[in-house]
């Protein structure tokens, strides 16, 4: 439980940080307000993701104890691991966007992995609830 608060935690921090880091870098260099980067995403993706998101899995841990299923231990790092991955390729691919660079296919090929994971841990999430949920009750 108090991984998951501690998580929730930083990516609090960090989304609000990342939001900002978008102000100020786009102001420092000049970019055309009301233009599209992938660096405005990112405040909302951690947010959401990390801050709102990882609050209600522990609600849901509070309430059904999911980390007795082995497979929550698999879904937190893997939830943490892919939505890292994602927002550092949005912040890579945001920030060379605001320096006017040209951006590879190898950054959004790698932050189609980090959705994978993330995918991955969302499946790994409700399978853990189920096993809770449906439980046989012990005998009394």
């Amino acid at each position: 439980m108090r991984r998951l608060f501690s998580a929730a935690f930083a990516y609090m921090l960090v989304g609000v940080a990342s939001g900002l880091f978008y102000r100020e870098f786009t102001k420092i260099n000049d970019f055309p307000e009301g233009e599209s980067t992938q660096l405005g995403l990112v405040h909302t993706h951690l947010l959401v993701l990390g801050f709102v998101v990882l609050l209600i899995v522990l609600l849901l841990e509070k309430a059904f104890a999911l980390s007795e299923s082995r497979l929550f231990g698999w879904f937190f790092w893997l939830y943490n691991a892919g939505l890292v991955l994602t927002t550092a390729m949005m912040i890579w691919h945001g920030s060379l966007t605001v320096l006017g660079q040209e951006s590879s296919g190898m950054i959004a090929g790698i932050a189609g992995l980090g959705h994978i994971l993330l995918s991955a841990a969302m499946i790994l999430l409700f399978l853990a609830l189920r096993k809770r949920l449906f439980a046989p009750k012990p005998a009394v």
